[in-house]
């Protein structure tokens, strides 16, 4: 008599409807897996990648904004815009921290749910707000802040995709998840710029406003003077955000063996909307330490106080929460963690500072008096970021499912040094040439290599990504992976911080090259510690 899927273990679906609780489930039983945790882990993972895929559109929406907002001669300073972008990377990097613990006190399908809804309250209040060019700027930071929920979302969706697959198919299913999700950012790039050359939502979403420098979108430049409609770079997610949100409950699972005491929605939602809080208020107690501490004793301070915040929650999240911070005793938390720097926050962190930082360097340049003097003039021929920015990330995202799989084949560590090396020498030639291009009388000749070269650093962190989170796959076990995967990705979150906070700091000093050559020292530190430990002859883990 043939087994069934009771026979040897599971799933069982508590209810029997298609989203409802499985109580068992061992995906690392051959026999099972085929039977049908496969097609029930690929239904959760399909669900998923496209939420993930509108939280990275929302939390990284700033950067395209903001160059939008200096084209249309919204009354703030170039730092302030840049704090923006910063103030966004800040708080979904906070906010992935209590998201690492969502799953495992929540559920999946509970987690992925509210979280996708909750996208909706940036999106439409960006879009309130840029009806208006004399909005105040901390109602833009409010909603920087808000958005960094769809950042936050990251560690909760890898955190809930890793318990649905086998640990020979972790570089696959998170590769995919978090590569494909990842698109967000190219498709934030691209869609944007389309939609806000059209009232595509009419009298509804208020009048357009005249551009006083050129801008430009996927398909060309568009001149001073043509009528914009920038509100709709807030109001446009909400066409996908609401469907998905949908998708989520009716489609996904919450696992129980990873979950045993999600309790009813509405207790799990009390949950997801608690650890957020904690994240939030620590976000805007980093906000005002940054002004009074400078970056780099701020951020740790975020950290350590988001942390010390989730221990003193009552109830009964406290338990599980304290329990999952063995994590933190783990050596290989910590190095995973830097890794994680090296690769997903140089990709995020350039998404956020390339397209303002285009804008800047190139969109001024020198020129040269008669008496010899020189000062820095726009640059009239200068190149849109909001045509060029997109490709960087494109190659990221797109890349990064193909070092997933890559690394299952031969290895994550050996992929992750390779990658290294290049970012190193990408990075500081990389840094040389913003110099050149700022200091140009013609700035635009430097133009199509210094995408080369960015483009080169987004592949390399894109190859990365998927490396490290296989290597993340391997080392842990089941219950550690999903809250590892959480923690690493929240601190290489606050890239999407530094990065234009250092690049923007950099700039209006007139010396970029510098922040490029900082980030080449980091990544030679990095090369060091993966071989240290798992490359090197009695390496702890040999090549995971």
């Amino acid at each position: 008599m043939a087994k069934t899927d009771a026979d040897i273990g599971g799933p069982v679906v508590k209810s029997g409807k298609t989203n409802g609780d499985i109580e068992h489930w061992d995906i690392e039983n051959d026999e099972f897996w085929q039977r049908s945790g496969k097609k029930i882990a690929n239904r959760n993972l399909w669900i998923s990648i496209p939420s993930l895929l509108m939280g990275f559109a929302v939390w990284m929406m700033w950067g395209m904004i903001t160059t939008q907002m200096q084209n249309l001669g919204f009354p703030f300073t170039v730092g302030e815009l840049f704090t923006l972008t910063a103030l966004a990377g800040l708080s979904g990097a906070t906010l992935r921290i209590p998201a690492s613990f969502m799953i495992r006190i929540a559920g999946g399908r509970n987690t992925v749910f509210l979280t996708t809804a909750l996208l909706m309250i940036p999106a439409f209040g960006t879009g309130v707000a840029l009806m208006n060019p004399d909005t105040p700027l901390w109602v833009f930071q409010a909603l920087a802040l808000l958005s960094g929920i769809g950042g936050g979302n990251f560690a909760a969706s890898m955190s809930n995709i890793s318990t649905f697959y086998p640990k020979k198919q972790q570089g696959y299913a998170l590769g995919m998840n978090a590569g494909l999700g990842n698109f967000g950012v190219t498709t934030m790039q691209i869609l944007i710029p389309l939609v806000m050359t059209v009232g595509i939502f009419g009298a509804l979403a208020g009048g357009s406003m005249e551009l006083q420098s050129s801008s430009g979108t996927l398909i060309g430049r568009i001149e001073a003077g043509t009528e914009t409609w920038i509100q709709n770079a807030g109001f446009v997610w909400l066409l996908f955000l609401i469907p998905l949100a949908f998708a989520g409950w009716f489609g996904m699972n919450n696992l129980r063996p990873i979950t045993p005491n999600p309790g009813t929605p509405m207790q799990a939602f009390g949950k997801i909307l608690g650890l957020y809080a904690v994240g939030a208020v620590a976000a805007i107690i980093g906000m005002f330490a940054l002004n009074l501490l400078g970056m780099w004793l701020a951020l740790p301070l975020t950290i350590v106080l988001t942390l010390v915040l989730m221990r003193l929650i009552p109830g009964e999240i406290k338990p599980n929460i304290q329990k999952q911070f063995a994590i933190f005793s783990n050596k290989h938390t910590w190095s995973m963690t830097v890794l994680y720097i090296l690769t997903f926050g140089s990709f995020i962190g350039f998404s956020a500072a390339l397209p303002l930082s285009i804008n800047v360097i190139f969109g001024n340049m020198m020129e040269v008096a008669a008496d010899g003097s020189v000062t820095r003039v726009a640059n009239p021929d200068g190149p849109s970021a909001l045509t060029w920015a997109w490709i960087g990330p494109f190659v990221g995202a797109l890349i990064r499912p193909i070092g997933g799989w890559v690394s299952d084949k031969v290895g994550g560590s050996i992929v992750t040094q390779v990658i290294s090396v290049v970012m190193v020498v990408a990075s500081a030639v990389t840094g040389y040439v913003m110099m050149l291009a700022y200091n140009s009388t013609d700035p635009n000749s430097y133009f199509a290599v210094f995408m080369l070269l960015f483009v080169i650093l987004f592949a390399a962190s894109g190859i990365g990504n998927g490396s490290t989170f296989r290597t993340i796959g391997v080392i842990f076990d089941q219950h550690q992976k999903g809250p590892v995967l959480g923690w690493t990705s929240a601190v290489a979150a606050y890239g999407a911080f530094i990065a234009p906070r250092v690049m923007g700091e950099q700039i209006q000093a007139g010396t970029p090259e510098l922040a490029m050559y900082g980030f080449a020292i980091f990544y030679a530190v990095c090369l060091v510690i993966n071989w240290w430990f798992y490359l090197r002859p009695n390496a702890y883990v040999k090549n995971p």
